[in-house]
Parts: C-alpha cells; sequence; structure tokens
C-alpha cells in the first residue's frame, strides 16, 4: 500500500466510516431530536459533576461536548453517550483537592492532565489487546464499591443542601462535621432543595427519560432571579464564561504531580468497566455487537480531547446513554446534534445561568447517584455466598474509610 493511501484506509477503519456508509436520511429526524434532548439532560448533570469533581461547572459541559464528538468517531455502540460519571467526578473531586489546595486554576489542570494520562492508558491498552481489563474488578467488588462511592458522594453534597460550609476528609470525617454544623442550618436553602429533590425524584418516576433536571434548574435560577429568595443566603454558580474552551494541553506536566498515574489508572478502568457495561447493555436490547477492544480507543480518544478542552476524565455512562436511547437515538448523529446544542448554549446562554442556587447541583447529584446503591444486588450475594458478600461489604467500607480511590485498589476476589 502506497503511503498516499494510508490516510484513506486508516480512515475506512473507523466505526464512524461504517455507519454513515449506512445512514438513512430517515433517520435524520430521530437523532436531531435525541441529541436534543441528551443537551437537555446534560447540562444541568455536568454542571453538578463538575461542581463534584472540583472544577469550574462549564467545564462539566466541555466534557460533553468534545468527548461526545470522539467518542462519535471512534466507538462502536450507536447509543453510548460519554460524559462526567458520578463515581469518576467522585474521585477526580476528592484526590485533585489534595494536589493542590486552594488553587482552583492549578486543580482544573491537573484534572486535565488526569484525562490526558487516562487517554494514554486506554490507547496503550488498545495497542496491547487488553480488553479484558473489565474483568479487573470482579461483580462482587464493583457492587460494594459503587454503594460506598454513592454514600461518600452524597456525604459531599449534604452540607450544600444544609447551606452549611461542611468539611472533613472521607465519609465519616464529613459525616462528624456535618454533624456538629446542624445547628447553622439555611432553613430556606434546606427547603429549597428538599423541593428540588421531590421534583427531581418525581420526574424520575412519572417522566422517565424527559429532561427534568433542566426544568428544575431554570425553575430554581428563575426563583432566585426574581424574588426576595436570592437575600437568603443562597450559593450560587456565579458568571459562566462564553464561548468554547481554549485548545490546549494542560499546563502542569507529569514529573509536576504527585499520584497522577494512580489517579489516572483508577480513572481510567472505572471509565472502561461502567462504559463497556452500558455498551453492552445497549447493544443487547437493539440486537447490535461492541467491539470490546475498539472502545478503549474510543475510550482513550474522548479523554484525549476533554483533557485538550480543559475538562476532567469520562466515561460511558448508563443513565445518560438511557437519556439518548430512550429520546430515539439511532446512530452517533445523536452525539453531534448534542455538541452542536450544547455550543450554542455556550455561546449565548451561559449568562442566563449564573443565579442557579449550587444547592440544586447537589440535589442533582443526589438523586444520580442513588442508583449506584445496588440493595437488591447486595441480599442477593448475601444469599448466594456469605464470603462473597463480606467481600463486598470490605469494599464498601473501606471506600467510605480510605476513600475511592485506594478503595480501587483493593485486593481482589478470588472471581476476578
Amino acid at each position: 500500500m502506497s503511503a498516499s493511501n494510508l490516510p484513506r484506509a486508516w480512515l475506512s477503519r473507523l466505526p464512524a466510516a461504517k455507519w454513515l456508509a449506512a445512514y438513512e436520511a430517515r433517520w435524520l429526524k430521530d437523532d436531531v431530536i435525541a441529541g436534543v434532548t441528551l443537551a437537555a439532560f446534560a447540562i444541568p448533570v455536568s454542571m453538578a459533576y463538575a461542581s463534584l469533581a472540583g472544577q469550574p461547572p462549564h467545564h462539566g459541559i466541555y466534557c460533553y461536548l468534545l468527548g461526545g464528538l470522539a467518542y462519535a468517531a471512534f466507538g462502536t455502540s450507536r447509543q453510548l453517550v460519554v460524559g462526567p460519571t458520578s463515581a469518576i467526578a467522585m474521585l477526580v473531586g476528592a484526590t485533585v483537592a489534595g494536589m493542590a489546595p486552594d488553587d482552583p486554576v492549578r486543580c482544573a489542570e491537573i484534572a486535565a492532565l488526569a484525562a490526558l494520562v487516562a487517554a494514554v492508558f486506554g490507547v496503550l491498552a488498545w495497542l496491547l489487546k487488553l480488553s479484558a481489563l473489565v474483568s479487573f474488578i470482579s461483580e462482587t467488588i464493583l457492587t460494594g464499591f459503587k454503594a460506598g462511592a454513592a454514600l461518600s458522594i452524597a456525604m459531599t453534597q449534604l452540607p450544600k443542601l444544609f447551606g452549611v460550609p461542611g468539611g472533613g476528609e472521607h465519609f465519616f470525617g464529613r459525616a462528624w462535621t456535618l454533624a456538629g454544623q446542624l445547628g447553622e442550618t439555611n432553613f430556606v436553602v434546606l427547603g429549597f432543595g428538599l423541593a428540588a429533590l421531590a421534583l427531581l425524584l418525581a420526574g424520575d418516576k412519572f417522566l422517565p427519560g424527559r429532561p427534568m433536571a433542566l426544568v428544575v434548574v431554570a425553575l430554581a435560577t428563575a426563583v432566585v432571579s426574581l424574588t426576595s429568595l436570592g437575600d437568603a443566603g443562597f450559593a450560587t454558580v456565579g458568571d459562566l464564561p462564553a464561548g468554547f474552551p481554549d485548545i490546549r494541553p494542560p499546563a502542569v506536566r507529569l514529573r509536576d504531580v504527585d499520584g497522577i498515574i494512580p489517579l489516572s489508572c483508577a480513572c481510567f478502568l472505572l471509565a472502561y468497566i461502567e462504559g463497556i457495561s452500558a455498551a453492552r447493555t445497549l447493544a443487547a436490547r437493539h440486537d447490535a455487537a461492541i467491539d470490546p477492544r475498539q472502545e478503549l480507543l474510543a475510550l482513550g480518544a474522548a479523554n484525549l480531547a476533554v483533557a485538550f478542552g480543559q475538562g476532567f476524565p469520562v466515561a460511558g455512562g448508563l443513565s445518560q446513554s438511557a437519556v439518548n436511547d430512550k429520546a430515539g437515538a439511532r446512530t452517533p448523529v445523536a452525539l453531534l446534534a448534542a455538541s452542536i446544542t450544547l455550543s450554542v448554549c455556550l455561546l449565548f446562554l451561559t449568562g442566563l445561568l449564573s443565579n442557579l442556587p449550587t444547592v440544586v447541583l447537589a440535589a442533582i447529584v443526589l438523586v444520580a447517584v442513588r442508583g449506584l446503591i445496588d440493595i437488591p444486588a447486595l441480599r442477593r450475594l448475601r444469599q448466594i455466598s456469605r464470603q462473597e458478600f463480606r467481600v463486598s461489604l470490605v469494599a464498601l467500607v473501606s471506600v467510605l474509610l480510605l476513600g475511592i480511590l485506594k478503595g480501587c485498589f483493593l485486593p481482589r476476589s478470588r472471581r476476578c
């Protein structure tokens, strides 16, 4: 093969080339509707997860914008959506904060570097054909880990719900600090947050697949902006910069940040396990097939794009993918439509969000992470094998005691 034909040969092997060649015009309407619906879901959720990761809210939108575009080119699932997820956001937030205390600019650069190193792991795993990484963490450990992560995430958000500063390290330290601050509860903020929680839960139950979070965000912003409640001590997201992110590499180098390799490795492993599980679920629903090895490259490409766009590590998540699927997505053109919609919002609508109360973002996170606690799975483990149940509990308690990062590297159960 001549050198001039090499780029064409590589492009022909991209998954995007295959599904575009078979694309039918009648699918476009469904994909566009799904993309707009996905963007409506992504805006409030990505801002909430960015806050959880200790990043500026708009950086979460950058993650969906750039990660989705890269996955559309390299991924093999037609409905999977790549963006911030709760567990990875918590992992980044809890770890990066200790690497650059009281320096939000450096924290953002370290988070982008973590995405870049995770991208390198993805490409290396693809080159070495390591798609068997999906079995690196057993379902037993993963069940306990997710439950522990959910409780840890919830504890970081409860101070915002009560309108107090919070503090402490890991679950029990945060719980102790919160208990000591309950006397300072801002009951207006608490009532507002509980109302947001009630609306979000009602939306999940009665309007599944609809962007209820966006409705709650719009209502909350309007109430705080137009009524006297804005003077009741609400913390808000503040002014968000309009426009696209600067496309550049992270401003910190690998040798400048201790602990970046374990953080990036944990993010990559969690992202691949979460993404491949969601992709397989969607593929089974549509009688389709995915390529586990190609998904490694797609994950690497998505994190590379995010790293150059001031984001933080991303993954394919089941909740956002379910929104995309239920909205009627036929192909990754839905991701392109979502990215275009997000671009319009970044250019023209960021000013509308400056009065969004952070307690609403906390409510969105609390509703999102409740699905990580799989009580039926824990009950089944207890019935099937007391030993496996204990392993799961060890994973759960270890995350609560040691934090999410150290909880990722527990001894493996015999089923790994």
